[in-house]
């Protein structure tokens, strides 16, 4: 029998450890073959990716990133977990304004999985004497129900606790959150923030419903502003502090001020910036429980809810695997509670089939991947434990930021924070429309053929205060004006495709430019395969397009680019692009190529084609 060593399987002990500058040296080699001349720290910079915040991701992480010691999954200062076990609570989102649809809804997603409910209640979804009808049959006592009910949260309160009361449930097994937010509110609308009630709502949970929470620290009005994750987190905890002073304010003790909040955070497809921001939340919150003198009330709460800024209205169906992807990091991040939106929630109220794939997100996850079994699976991860440190302190200054500025609630009322957020926002807007951030279906490899997916309209949410932001918002507009042209003319505006040489010559920049058109729905048209001088007129014109874009090797541009643009010109072409970096190309108005501002050049390409905007 073979007795293993102490340290384990040992299948590389006849080689010698390999050192952080070996690797470096090749990564040099590497760079060396690619033009870049560099060495040493530069050459690992070189493959360092710039993220938010002034945060960024290096492309090795060893032993030397380690950092101190995070505890135990369950236990201060609960970096690995606000509790000893994995697994989440499974919770939907209903805001459709029919009760007795909303019933069904509800009913059907309890029945197959589903194990808590988030309502929008009031304006924005069932009407406050709507919520009996909405909650008939559901057995209050073993399904937690969270309220979302904006300026109407007192009377829809007041609604659910009779309910509670009316089916006899014991308050000691009332579960979930009346979802009172004040702040969240001012947020969306731009009114002063109100207090009333909230403090009367917090003492009566904490006296009468043990398992009942008042108050949401909801931030996805920041994310959805454009917030990065440091800012969403910092704003979040500048809530957090204004509710525990306000709640102290009004008598209660600093653990039970702790105990009635709720932290609501978006989960991105970014899986590892999500786990990080889970786990750094914890730890933030950690501290201030800990500053606050009570450190055992320390576990924050967290539902997640997958991005709503990341949704896409074009080639929703893309979506799932978003959704899919933000789910698992705020699983694998420790998240309490993970709301998965539907793939339809951008185009208005969703459908049946739209609600079962994402409440099965969720449980594929937990029951088939077996996420649950595990508490933090990320954890001892050289990059996620570094990436959430770092995180927290970009976080933390960002809080404390909003503190010297007077607190949460003047930070909305100067503006400060919404420049903030806006200056963030208008960076990433920038790389959005260079497609230095590519959102699939949309910026890349768009459908012009696909078959819009239409839905019932959900309820206009409130503005006046900070926007609502949408990664697809800028080519949403660019599409839109194409449709609108479709329909008016019967044909999508237009691009010739003019490829000069061989396949081998020309296949990647018609492809690019292919795609990159399309993305402002703008049709390709490529036939023949490849033209030159002599056919590109004829090809041009029964084409039916009005613009022409010029596509092969840097080497035919010089040989044929001037003629052959010439010739399109000659053909009625009102302007020839070309698929490539800027040159000097005789009767060439314009060019695309990667790193460009796609958005700006498909909003030229329309002005010329008389598309309105």
């Amino acid at each position: 029998m073979t007795v293993l060593p102490d340290d384990g399987l040992s299948l590389a002990a006849e080689f010698p450890d390999a050192t952080h500058d070996q690797w470096q040296r090749l990564v040099e080699g590497v760079l060396r073959k690619s033009g870049k001349d560099v060495s040493g720290e530069a050459a690992e910079e070189a493959l360092t990716t710039a993220l938010d915040d002034g945060l960024v991701a290096r492309p090795l992480y060893t032993p030397r990133d380690a950092v101190a010691d995070t505890g135990y999954p369950g236990f201060a200062p609960y970096v690995r977990g606000g509790r000893p076990v994995g697994g989440w609570d499974v919770r939907q989102r209903h805001g459709r304004p029919e009760a007795a649809r909303t019933n069904e809804a509800v009913l059907a997603d309890l029945e197959n999985g589903v194990t808590s409910l988030w309502l929008t209640v009031g304006d924005l979804g069932v009407p406050v004497d709507g919520l009996a009808q909405a909650l008939d049959g559901v057995y209050l006592d073993l399904a937690p129900v969270v309220l979302d009910a904006g300026a109407g949260t007192t009377a829809a309160a007041e609604e659910l606790l009779r309910l509670y009361e009316a089916q006899g449930v014991a308050p000691a097994a009332a579960r979930g959150n009346l979802g009172a937010d004040p702040l969240a509110l001012a947020a969306r609308t731009g009114n002063a923030v109100d207090w009333q009630d909230t403090a009367a709502l917090a003492r009566r949970c904490h006296e009468q419903y043990p398992g009942l929470r008042a108050l949401t620290v909801d931030a996805l009005p920041y994310h959805e502003a454009g917030a990065s994750a440091a800012q969403e987190l910092g704003a979040s905890l500048a809530t957090a502090v204004a509710h525990m002073r306000h709640l102290t304010d009004a008598g209660l003790p600093v653990e039970a001020a702790l105990g009635q909040l709720e932290f609501r955070y978006a989960a991105t497809a970014d899986q590892f910036l999500t786990i990080a921001k889970f786990r750094a939340a914890r730890r933030l919150w950690a501290r201030i429980a800990e500053a606050s003198g009570a450190p055992g009330a320390g576990a924050q709460r967290q539902h997640a809810v997958t991005s709503p800024v990341m949704m896409t209205r074009r080639d929703p169906y893309v979506n799932m695997l978003r959704t899919t992807i933000a789910c698992l990091g705020a699983g694998v991040g420790g998240a309490d509670a993970v709301t998965v939106l539907p793939f339809d929630h951008e185009l208005g109220l969703p459908d049946a089939f739209a609600r079962r794939i994402a409440r099965n997100t969720s449980s594929i996850l937990l029951e088939e991947s077996h996420l649950g079994r595990v508490a933090d699976p990320a954890g001892g991860s050289y990059y996620v434990e570094r990436l959430t440190t770092e995180l927290a302190h970009a976080a933390w200054e960002f809080f404390q930021e909003l503190e010297r500025s007077g607190g949460q609630e003047q930070a909305l009322r100067s503006g400060l924070l919404g420049e903030r957020i806006a200056a963030t926002w208008d960076a990433r807007k920038k790389k959005l429309a260079k497609r230095r951030e590519p959102i699939t279906g949309v910026s890349e490899f768009p459908h012009l053929a696909e078959k819009p997916v239409e839905r019932e309209p959900a309820p206009v949410p409130p503005a006046g205060g900070l926007p609502r932001v949408r990664r697809d918002e800028a080519y949403e507009e660019l599409r839109s004006r194409s449709d609108a042209h479709l329909a008016a003319t019967g044909a999508r505006p237009k691009v010739f495709l003019a490829a000069l040489g061989p396949a081998s010559a020309h296949t990647a920049r018609a492809t690019f430019a292919a795609n990159l058109f399309q993305a402002g729905g703008v049709e390709p048209a490529h036939d023949p395969v490849s033209v030159d001088a002599a056919t590109a007129a004829e090809a041009f014109t029964a084409s039916g397009a009005t613009i022409a874009c010029l596509c092969s090797s840097d080497a035919l541009y010089e040989e044929q680019a001037a003629e052959v643009a010439q010739a399109l010109k000659s053909a009625g072409a009102q302007s020839v692009f070309l698929a490539g970096r800027p040159a000097e190309h005789a009767s060439v108005d314009a060019y695309i190529f990667a790193g460009c501002d796609a958005v700006g050049v498909l909003s030229s390409v329309l002005d010329r084609m008389g598309v309105a905007a």
